[in-house]
């Protein structure tokens, strides 16, 4: 058995979720499917509070940018362009501010699993919605200070590392997790 550094031991501890098959594995107990399903909700409520700052701040500059006086200049494909952008921002603020709703709406009534689970999914539509939204300001900006194909291939490129960063890598590593379970 090969003995980790503090330093090493004190950053894998101090994610439970990263850490759960190693901790378990080693030196812990096994979750109870109570437990489990409570580190799960309590990593949606931390995920979620992450999500909401950054879509609440990107939403209310959108809803902002109507009563400036540049915004009555815009052409048509541009004010077209804010109105699909609010509707998104708007959107990823209900899909990720969801799960508090359903929480409290079905707290005591013993659906927790029900509750991780939609919660869950509600967090990954507004994850997307909200990508949704930042291209879309993405290409009103750029659109309103650059040449329309810069802004295009700016908006486009910063999507890639978007989906990238937020769903290539987590698919990859999801991947080789299950590499790694299944038995040899």
């Amino acid at each position: 058995m090969a003995i980790a550094s503090p330093r090493l031991s004190a950053a894998r501890s101090s994610c439970p979720s990263c850490t759960s098959a190693t901790s378990s594995e080693e030196h812990e107990r096994p979750e109870t499917a109570r437990e489990r399903v409570n580190r799960k909700w309590n990593e949606i409520l931390q995920e979620t509070r992450v999500a909401q700052t950054g879509v609440q701040i990107l939403f209310g500059f959108l809803l902002s940018l109507a009563f400036t006086p540049a915004f009555g200049h815009l052409e048509v494909f541009d004010r077209t362009l804010y109105v699909v952008t609010v509707a998104l921002g708007a959107s990823s603020v209900a899909a990720l501010i969801a799960p508090v709703s359903i929480h409290r709406f079905l707290s005591g009534l013993r659906m927790k699993d029900e509750i991780v689970e939609a919660a869950g999914r509600l967090m990954v539509c507004g994850m997307v919605l909200l990508a949704l939204t930042i291209a879309c300001t993405l290409l009103l900006i750029l659109n309103v200070v650059t040449d329309s194909a810069i802004g295009g291939v700016i908006v486009g490129l910063v999507m890639l590392w978007f989906a990238v960063c937020w769903y290539v890598i987590p698919l990859r590593l999801r991947r080789k997790s299950k590499r790694r379970l299944v038995p040899r």
